[in-house]
């Protein structure tokens, strides 16, 4: 048998997908970076009728859920942030070394995402967004690049589950004929 190149132990085939979220998390705080050092908060530039910047402070998860609590929600999303990335570096751990590039990549988007916004929590107390997309005056929540890899991390494995279905069916198709 031969023995698989691990890193961290991770086999070969999950480790080649850390890059990506390493790379969404760099991305992330580079953006925020940038916005901190340019924007104050509520600062606002338009880049498009339906697309603007604008530096917004958020102490909440996603659709500012619970930011008018009292503070103990920093903390509990930092542990929570940080458990659902242990818990993702574990799943990615177990996974075989060739056949899930779909869910490596999407579980890989969704660790970087997740450490960028505990960053953020960790060192400002809240999370920096300052995407908003708006049609007239109905504007989806604001949001940054690290909520964006989560939801194409999502995206992907929602995906990869679909198409493990079809991948069963075939193959009960195959061993029933």
């Amino acid at each position: 048998m031969t023995e698989q190149r691990r890193w961290f132990g991770l086999n070969a085939g999950a480790s080649n997908w850390l890059w990506l979220g390493v790379a969404a998390m760099a991305l992330d705080q580079w953006t925020k970076w940038l916005i901190i050092e340019r924007f104050d908060e509520f600062d606002r530039v338009v880049v498009l009728p339906v697309f603007e910047i604008m530096r917004l402070h958020n102490t909440g998860a996603a659709f500012s859920f619970l930011s008018d609590a009292s503070g103990w929600q920093r903390w509990a999303f930092i542990v929570l942030g940080v458990a659902v990335s242990a818990g993702i570096l574990v799943w990615l751990r177990r996974l075989p070394a060739k056949g899930q590039a779909l869910l490596a990549a999407g579980l890989s988007l969704i660790l970087g995402g997740a450490l960028g916004n505990v960053i953020d929590r960790v060192v400002h107390g809240h999370v920096i967004d300052f995407i908003r997309v708006h049609y007239k005056e109905h504007y989806f929540p604001a949001f940054n690049v690290a909520d964006s890899a989560i939801t194409v991390g999502a995206a992907l494995i929602v995906l990869d589950s679909l198409l493990e279905l079809d991948r069963a069916r075939a193959r009960r198709k195959l061993t029933s004929n």
